[in-house]
């Protein structure tokens, strides 16, 4: 026979095989009876699911936040750095603090939004302050498919450091193809007299040359190049209506199909990027209080840019791109105009206010008081503009040597 195993606390071992399949009983003999530990910390399967599923949610929230984009970390920390009150209170500038300095910042320039005095500024300054400005040769082209986008953005993420690109184009979303989102800065202006600039520029250039708008639209019909305006409007010609109207929101929005279709979806999407990735969205109308605050903020490109937009010199070149032969649409034209803008209106007042919001966070005093007028009949003043207008479409590259080199 074989010998009982003894039990360590003295007699034999009631299962010398080991316990039963469904646990030992309570303890026979001497055997101490064992408290469990901790029994606060026992839970069922069904409450670890539950706690696993939470942070699968939580991980994936946050790795698509990160590949939507989300603010740059120079944005979030200027939002530090200015408090986080609404910049409804009008207290006096913030103590002084050296801010943050981007080394990538994009300036995706609106077309007939006075970006050339900018360029012209910022061609300057790069050779005063010695960052790398980028430019490019490409001027009408503002939607990218899939692979232009990724194209343009690998040119642009690999440019030496620090850069200030700029070009006509789309917002791009660089998070979404696995690179650091840069800082944004644009200007806009009045819709219809942005419009108008445009329709006329294209007919018939600007001061620099009786005959530079024949080399930009050879094509154009007799007929086409002086058809007044307001026949363009109120006969509903493809160039006065929309979606040829619907053209500032589109630069805010990106590249989706979707921003090009005049609609809440875009304006919506617009303004949720004006908040998330542009440092500072200016109005022309009021270009040189966009101007101190780009200095404010990026002094490192900015440092200086005031003085050189007031000096004469400069203002006699730069009104050179302003837009001749312009004429003012009868008020019933203007009228039909403003129903047809209405999103980019939408867009633009809520740009302005937020505009001005941050001039009285800063103690800068707007010189129009109180909220933007929204009358029922508008007239815009597109021939008072205090700023020289841009050309879309040409090179900046000969005018500017011509003016800077010599």
């Amino acid at each position: 026979k074989k010998k009982q195993q003894q039990h360590p606390g003295g007699g034999t071992d009631p299962w010398p095989h080991g316990a039963p399949v469904g646990g030992a009983p309570p303890c026979l003999g001497s055997c101490k009876r064992r408290i469990p530990l901790l029994p606060f910390l026992r839970f069922s399967l069904r409450d670890y699911g539950f706690c696993m599923a939470t942070l699968l949610v939580f991980c994936l929230g946050s790795l698509f936040y990160q590949l939507s984009g989300g603010p740059p970390r120079f944005l979030l920390d200027l939002r530090q750095y200015l408090g986080n009150s609404t910049y409804l209170d009008d207290h006096g500038p913030p103590p002084s603090k050296v801010l943050p300095f981007p080394s990538q910042v994009v300036y995706n320039r609106v077309g007939k939004c006075g970006s050339r005095t900018v360029v012209l500024l910022l061609r300057i300054l790069s050779e005063k302050h010695g960052f790398n400005l980028v430019t490019s040769d490409i001027h009408n082209k503002t939607r990218l498919t899939k692979n232009e986008q990724m194209e343009l953005i690998k040119n642009i993420s690999t440019a030496e450091q620090p850069y200030l690109f700029t070009r006509h184009v789309h917002f791009l979303n660089f998070s979404r193809f696995g690179g650091d989102q840069p800082v944004y800065i644009n200007i806009i202006r009045d819709p219809v007299s942005r419009f108008l600039s445009n329709y006329f520029f294209r007919r018939f250039g600007d001061w620099r040359g009786e005959q530079n708008h024949m080399i930009r639209t050879p094509s154009m019909r007799q007929e086409e190049r002086y058809l007044d305006i307001n026949e363009c409007i109120l006969e509903n010609y493809p160039e006065c209506s929309n979606p040829r109207l619907f053209y500032i929101i589109p630069y805010f929005c990106g590249q989706h199909p979707r921003c090009r279709e005049p609609g809440e979806w875009a304006l919506e999407r617009a303004k949720l990027n004006v908040n998330e990735n542009f440092l500072l969205v200016g109005i022309l109308e009021e270009l040189e209080d966009v101007l101190l605050l780009l200095e404010r903020f990026l002094p490192h490109y900015f440092k200086g840019v005031l003085s050189i937009y007031k000096d004469p010199e400069h203002r006699k070149l730069g009104n050179m791109t302003v837009t001749v032969r312009k004429t003012v649409p009868s008020p019933e034209a203007v009228q039909i105009l403003y129903q047809r803008m209405r999103y980019e209106y939408e867009f633009y007042h809520y740009v302005r206010e937020q505009f001005h919001l941050l001039k009285r966070k800063l103690g800068l005093k707007s010189r129009v008081s109180g909220p933007p007028v929204r009358p029922q009949f508008f007239i815009p003043t597109p021939l008072e503009t205090e700023e020289p207008i841009d050309d879309e479409e040409q090179d900046d590259e000969k005018w500017l040597e011509d003016i800077y080199k010599r």
